[in-house]
């Protein structure tokens, strides 16, 4: 990979140079479930912030877990639409959980959001709990990057 810096580099985001968008499954690995191990990816590239999951007026509508994940997972895809990105073009998520006992307890609820908002496409992910946010009332947050294929 090699970082080339965009006209007014000052100022700009670098962009990211790899190769194609193709999915890492070792052969004689066994198939994560829910995730992909890695992405190999191509051209522009996306990087969302932790977000979380409060309204556009930045409150939250909820202090429920799964009910924050699902807003937030409609920010996600609000973000990158306005990037010109699809949920699809995502490559890597890192979600910031407050409470893993929380989290493991809605995986269903989880799911079903996710399989709602963003379908059935599995990019490379991480959980970490987390001792806190700087948002009070956060329950999770997630990093996201996506990359807009050529062909898009």
């Amino acid at each position: 990979m090699t970082w080339k810096p965009s006209a007014g580099f000052a100022n700009d985001h670098f962009r990211l140079q790899v190769s194609v968008l193709k999915i890492i499954q070792p052969p004689h690995w066994a198939r994560p479930r829910g995730y992909s191990y890695g992405i190999r990816a191509k051209r522009q590239t996306v990087f969302l912030a932790g977000i979380v999951g409060w309204n556009a007026s930045q409150k939250f509508e909820t202090d429920d877990f799964a009910g924050q994940f699902h807003q937030l997972m409609l920010n996600i895809v609000a973000l990158l639409k306005e990037a010109g990105a699809k949920p699809e073009h995502i490559t890597n998520m890192t979600w910031y959980i407050a409470d893993k006992d929380e989290y493991t307890a809605v995986l269903n609820d989880i799911g079903a959001s996710y399989r709602e908002i963003i379908g059935s496409h599995f990019p490379a992910m991480t959980v970490i709990e987390v001792s806190g946010f700087v948002a009070t009332g956060t329950r999770l947050e997630i990093e996201t990057t996506a990359v807009i294929p050529d062909s898009d």
